[in-house]
């Protein structure tokens, strides 16, 4: 089997899931014997890395300019499309495509057609979801379009839950037999190498000996939930006042991240709220080894890779019952679910876990085993494998 990928994430240049996940199923891939030739773009330049046998990675020099995404995805897609048919004219030929998200999917189409090549698609989130149903503006709109042309060129279309898959079907038109659910993978093995170190000096730097630390890390945007965390913060401290609040996420343009800061010192919490910023990989490993509570409160979440990778670090998790999340994190065994965009019952969940940590660690040992059962990325591998299977046989039978 070889596979032509496209992403428009890959390490060293990864911004939320997508890249992640990319950079652990490749790998997986190639472990089974697929030849996998990645194709993405390059923001800067980078330093050569060794990939392991059966991945051969194509960084393309590419810029990311002024325009808005999608005009960005245009230009950028025009350079993605002629490296990557070079690569097929000296490197293939290729089984089928595999494209990530409409932000490179002008390119993967480009070759579909040229080369008669099946299309299989991951598609990660949609705008649909993102907006919440509301594709208000052009740009949204756009967007919108962008996904559903690529769910209609798509042979077959891979999403993360049946949360997604539903989505996909309800906002884009997507035949059902067209789907297929393949959830997201976590790397144990990362988090079992900090188990059992003294990590004392790096958690002084952000609570109190005596103080219990709830930890939420994402990306600074209003569909992680962050302000409905906020709005909890004090009902949990009534309760529990060694509660300390440990937030991470880079900073962001549009004030997400001043108001949520600014919102906990009117609250009258600000000192048991630590808005520590960007921080490290593997920094934030370690919070999640060391967390009393990791809290994620999304009020959209296709999956949420953040929460079976803190079940891998140990942490008992409190999630929103949104998308994946609730297929995720199954209520009172394998951690507790709060309602979304509703800090009352987040703020339950919370003191549930805090005041009760026997209960809240035997969760955490269960939501640990079925990481490592269902959420591995060997399983996963062999998942998308059969799909990419099932599809060249398909594409066997027909003329084109």
């Amino acid at each position: 089997m070889r596979v032509l990928m496209f992403s428009w994430e890959y390490p060293p240049f990864v911004v939320g899931g997508l890249g992640q996940h990319v950079a652990d199923l490749v790998p997986a891939l190639a472990a089974l014997g697929v030849e996998v030739h990645l194709v993405t773009p390059a923001w800067r330049p980078v330093a050569e890395t060794r990939e392991p046998a059966g991945v051969f990675v194509h960084r393309v020099a590419a810029h990311p300019g002024d325009e808005d995404i999608v005009s960005q995805a245009a230009a950028v897609n025009a350079v993605l499309e002629a490296a990557a048919n070079a690569i097929v004219e000296t490197r293939g030929p290729f089984d089928l495509i595999h494209v990530h998200d409409w932000l490179v999917s002008c390119a993967a189409i480009g070759l579909k057609h040229r080369y008669k090549l099946p299309l299989v698609a991951t598609i990660h989130a949609t705008e649909y979801g993102r907006s919440q149903g509301r594709l208000a503006s052009p740009l949204s709109k756009a967007i919108n379009s962008a996904e559903w042309q690529l769910a209609y060129e798509a042979w077959q279309i891979i999403v993360c839950s049946n949360f997604m898959a539903t989505e996909l079907i309800g906002s884009l038109g997507v035949p059902p037999d067209k789907v297929d659910v393949v959830p997201n993978g976590v790397n144990v093995a990362r988090f079992d190498a900090l188990k059992g170190l003294d990590h004392s000096a790096l958690r002084a730097r952000f609570a109190l000996p005596h103080e219990r630390i709830v930890f939420n890390v994402g990306r600074m945007v209003r569909e992680k939930g962050l302000h409905v965390l906020v709005e909890a913060m004090p009902l949990v401290l009534a309760e529990v006042p060694d509660a300390k609040f440990v937030i991470a996420g880079k900073p962001d343009p549009w004030g997400y991240w001043a108001w949520n800061r600014q919102r906990t010192e009117e609250l009258g919490v600000g000192p048991k709220a630590y808005f520590a910023g960007f921080i490290p990989d593997f920094e934030r490993d370690v919070l999640l080894t060391l967390a009393d509570a990791a809290v994620f409160p999304s009020l959209y979440e296709p999956f949420g890779i953040v929460a079976p990778e803190a079940m891998a670090a140990g942490a008992p998790v409190v999630v929103s019952s949104a998308g994946g999340l609730a297929e995720v994190v199954t209520h009172m065994l394998t951690g507790l679910t709060a309602y979304p965009d509703n800090p009352a019952s987040l703020a339950w969940a919370i003191v549930e876990t805090l005041k009760d940590p026997c209960r809240a660690r035997a969760r955490a040992r269960s939501a640990y085993r079925r990481v490592v059962r269902e959420y591995n990325w060997s399983t996963i591998a062999a998942a998308t494998l059969d799909i990419f299977w099932g599809v060249v046989r398909e594409r066997a039978k027909v003329t084109w």
